[in-house]
């Protein structure tokens, strides 16, 4: 996360600070801010204390985002940063900087560089193409190794080694890391919001 001298603030309209996480958790549907499409090297990370896009890194190899990719609102994982996720089967490019609706199909248990950086895996929940897919288990075989393979190697030519991923895990298991994200947002980064 690209950080400022500057408090968040709850009066700066920002996305991240405004939006509950879950749009609708009855239907497993989230809001989702979009960081960066698929097919780029480029890494947008949203600045917690605006709510604006900042380029934070041109990847260090040609290995290019297989997903959308962006972060929830009103969540922090425990790298210190909004909760990720990852919007799979995107017929159409994402704006940066959007908000979309995206319903829950998993999640991604994500070791980097020694620090938890989980993964919601997620379809776009108004795509009726999508409507069909319940679990990241229905995209197949080749997906799960292709996104663990971006993933272990996307930092191949920076830190050799050091990212893992620690499985897949069910919608269920998604929303149980969700709850866990929003409370530590309100410990640690609500709290500190100024009026």
């Amino acid at each position: 996360m690209a950080n400022i001298d500057h408090a968040p603030s709850r009066t700066m309209l920002n996305l991240l600070h405004v939006l509950p996480a879950f749009a609708d958790e009855s239907e497993l549907r989230l809001n989702a801010i979009v960081e960066l499409n698929s097919n780029t090297i480029n890494k947008y990370e949203l600045i917690t204390e605006t709510g604006h896009l900042k380029l934070d890194r041109v990847g260090y190899s040609s290995l290019a985002y297989p997903f959308a990719y962006g972060c929830i609102p009103r969540t922090w994982d425990e790298d210190g940063d909004p909760l990720d996720i990852e919007i799979v089967g995107v017929t159409e490019p994402l704006v940066p900087g959007s908000l979309v609706e995206a319903r829950i199909i998993g999640i991604m248990k994500f070791d980097d560089g020694g620090e938890v950086d989980d993964k919601v895996i997620a379809v776009l929940a108004d795509d009726k193409r999508m409507d069909h897919i319940t679990s990241y288990t229905q995209l197949g075989e080749h997906w799960l190794k292709e996104t663990q393979y971006y993933w272990e190697h996307y930092k191949d030519l920076k830190k050799p080694g050091t990212c893992r991923v620690n499985g897949f895990f069910d919608s269920a298991e998604a929303v149980t890391i969700i709850k866990e994200c929003e409370q530590r947002y309100l410990t640690t980064i609500d709290a500190k919001l100024v009026n």
